[in-house]
C-alpha cells in the first residue's frame, strides 16, 4: 500500500485500470470450488487502517480451508464518487493480495446496495455460500437495504457483517441485512485482530465446509466467533 497517498483525494482513472487490467489477468478460481465467498469493504476514507490489516488476513482465510476444500473469494469494494470494482473469482490469496496491496482508499459515501445486488447477480449464476462485508456506516436507504437482504435470503445467500466502530444507524441496518439474508453480525474495534481473524476464518470455513464445520471450529478454535452461530438459522 502506498502510504503516501492523500487518503482525501479521489483515485485517479489511471489507478482504476490498472485494477481492472491486473483482474483480468489473473488466473480465474476453478468453476467447481465447493464455496464461493463475495468478499467486500468500505475503502472509504476512513477504512484504511482495515483495508491494510485485511490483506493480511485474507490470506489466513485461504489457510484455513485449503486442507479441506477449495474456496474462491471474490473481493469487492467501493470508494470516492461512485467508484464500485469486483474482481474475477479468484483462488490464490497471492492474486487477491496483489490487487488489494495497490487499492487506496478515497472519501465517498457507502454503496452496499452495490454489493448487496453483486451478490444476487452473481448467487443466480452459480451459488454464492457467503457474503463478507466489512465497513463502519451506512448512508443509504435502509428500506432498499433490507428488500436486497431478504431476496439475498430467498437465494439461501447469507450475508455476515463486521462492524468497525459504533455507528448507531449502522449497526441497525447491518443487523437486519444479516437476519433478513440468514447470516450473522458482529462488532470489532481496531484493537480487535484476534477477533477480526477468527469471524473471517469462521466464515470461509461455512463457505467451504458447511454448517458443522463451521460450528466445530467455533466450540475449539473460534470461541470469540460464537456469536455467529447463534446467530445462524
Amino acid at each position: 500500500m502506498k502510504k503516501d497517498k492523500d487518503l482525501t483525494t479521489l483515485s485517479s482513472r489511471k489507478e482504476l485500470d490498472e485494477f481492472i487490467q491486473l483482474a483480468n489477468e489473473l488466473v480465474p478460481a476453478n468453476a467447481n470450488a465447493q464455496g464461493r465467498i463475495l468478499f467486500a469493504l468500505d475503502a472509504t476514507a476512513s477504512r484504511q487502517a482495515t483495508w491494510d490489516h485485511a490483506c493480511h488476513l485474507q490470506n489466513q482465510m485461504f489457510s484455513a480451508t485449503s486442507e479441506v476444500g477449495n474456496l474462491a473469494v471474490m473481493l469487492c469494494y467501493f470508494r470516492g464518487y461512485q467508484e464500485f470494482q469486483h474482481s474475477k473469482w479468484l483462488n490464490q490469496p497471492t492474486q487477491l493480495r496483489q490487487i488489494m496491496e495497490n487499492v487506496s482508499c478515497a472519501a465517498g459515501h457507502t454503496q452496499i446496495q452495490k454489493v448487496l445486488q453483486l451478490g444476487i447477480n452473481e448467487t443466480r449464476k452459480q451459488e454464492v455460500k457467503a457474503i463478507i462485508y466489512i465497513g463502519d456506516s451506512q448512508e443509504e436507504s435502509t428500506d432498499k437495504l433490507t428488500s436486497l437482504a431478504g431476496q439475498l435470503g430467498l437465494l439461501k445467500t447469507p450475508v455476515f457483517i463486521f462492524q468497525e466502530g459504533s455507528d448507531c444507524r449502522a449497526r441497525q441496518a447491518f443487523t437486519a441485512i444479516a437476519h433478513l439474508s440468514g447470516g450473522a453480525y458482529h462488532h470489532f474495534d481496531h484493537h480487535s485482530s484476534e477477533l477480526l481473524k477468527q469471524l473471517l476464518i469462521a466464515v470461509a470455513i461455512y463457505a467451504s465446509q458447511g454448517k458443522p464445520a463451521f460450528q466445530h471450529y467455533i466450540e475449539n478454535k473460534g470461541q470469540a466467533a460464537k456469536h455467529l452461530l447463534e446467530q445462524l438459522r
